[in-house]
């Protein structure tokens, strides 16, 4: 049995965190059965892009503050590092507020601007990771529970993407193309290499519909922990409300035989799952319905059953990010306006992910906009 812990912790307040952290690492041994005096330690949070953490597309600073505290206390060097997906790392932190966190905290910035090739078991045979990742002592995950247009939700194992540096993500998302589930993989693989020994995801409010860069906050009031991020993952996707059948980092870890993939593995401490509500979070608008369609029908119909980036002119300031973060280079700023290649899109939604104006939006496909109108009306009837 996999041993996940839940707590409540319904805002930022410092000492309410802190009250909620000893509370949420009791069931597990306390911090002291994760590291030692003198360890190393990195702490890996979401720091997708520079965004206030009231936006709650980041980690929050009082988490992560909380956090290295504890390591301090517990005789530790605190690291605080991560490859955002958009602007320097340095600005990231100091807008996220984890640059004062980590100054309150004694811990240390690190920016992934350094690579290391490690050999890979898997299907993945060589990647690169941040050599400050590599070399760390210890490794804990301090996610944020975000939906995700191209994953369904970003969390524990996706968090740790970050480890991967800015200028060799979009390789990644080249490779694993259109696949949600060869990324899966990718993510999964990336996660064995070095597995955190902790994960804590900040769920006191959390992100649903268009996340991981611009959907909306939502309060949960959830502190999350263990040590398996697989298992952590699939309890978030319960406080959620998200379908497992969209959870693709759950199912390739079945596929390849991981344990934690199934509420029946895992052992809840602290709070239940169904004492949050049953809350159900808006989902990201490009997911597409290809669930248990023949591979003949899924080819032939592919264009209207999927959704694709389109830029919404009265927003797009044309400053190319988009285009610059485009792994297939499916973006072209072409006569003073920005014009997507659809044929070459792989609808990895990097371009919506990053988008600092939320200009890029999702064109959806007739029997996509068909079914989901359908989906509506079920709901209204029930």
């Amino acid at each position: 049995m996999k041993k996940i812990c839940i707590v409540r912790c319904h805002d930022y307040d410092h000492t309410q965190v802190r009250e909620a952290m000893s509370s949420l690492l009791e069931p597990l041994g306390g911090i002291e059965a994760f590291v030692q005096p003198g360890d190393r330690v990195l702490l890996k949070p979401n720091l997708l892009a520079a965004k206030a953490p009231e936006a709650a597309v980041t980690t929050h600073p009082v988490v992560v503050k909380a956090v290295a505290e504890l390591l301090r206390d517990a005789g530790c060097r605190v690291m605080i590092g991560d490859s955002p997906g958009i602007g320097g790392f340095r600005k990231v932190a100091d807008k996220s507020g984890i640059s004062r966190a980590a100054l309150e905290s004694g811990a240390e910035l690190v920016d992934f601007d350094e690579t290391i090739e490690v050999k890979g078991a898997g299907t993945f045979r060589r990647i690169a990771i941040a050599r400050a990742y590599w070399e760390a002592d210890k490794i804990i995950n301090l996610p944020k529970l975000k939906t995700h247009e191209m994953m369904t939700m970003t969390c524990a194992v996706k968090n740790l993407f970050g480890a991967v540096v800015g200028a060799e993500k979009p390789a990644w998302h080249l490779k694993a193309g259109t696949s949600r589930e060869q990324f899966a993989r990718l993510l999964l693989e990336i996660y064995l290499l070095k597995r955190p020994v902790l994960n804590i995801v900040d769920g006191i409010v959390a992100m649903e519909g268009n996340g991981p860069g611009s959907g909306d906050p939502v309060r949960l009031g959830a502190l999350i922990a263990g040590v398996n991020p697989v298992a952590v993952d699939v309890v978030a996707g319960r406080l959620a409300g998200i379908p497992a059948e969209l959870l693709y980092v759950e199912r390739e870890a079945a596929r390849m035989g991981l344990a934690g993939t199934e509420m029946g593995e895992i052992e809840i401490a602290g709070v239940s799952p169904d004492a949050f509500g049953g809350k159900r979070f808006a989902l990201p608008s490009g997911l597409d319905v290809q669930f248990g369609l023949p591979t003949f029908i899924k080819n032939g119909l592919r264009r209207h059953l999927t959704s694709f980036p389109a830029s919404d002119a009265r927003r797009c300031v044309l400053c190319g990010i988009c285009r610059d973060a485009c792994p297939p280079e499916a973006i072209q700023i072409t006569n003073s306006s920005l014009v997507v290649n659809h044929g070459s899109c792989i609808r990895c939604w990097c371009c919506r992910e990053l988008c600092p104006h939320d200009a890029m939006q999702v064109r959806r496909g007739v029997l996509l906009r068909i079914a989901t109108a359908l989906s509506r009306s079920r709901r209204k009837e029930r």
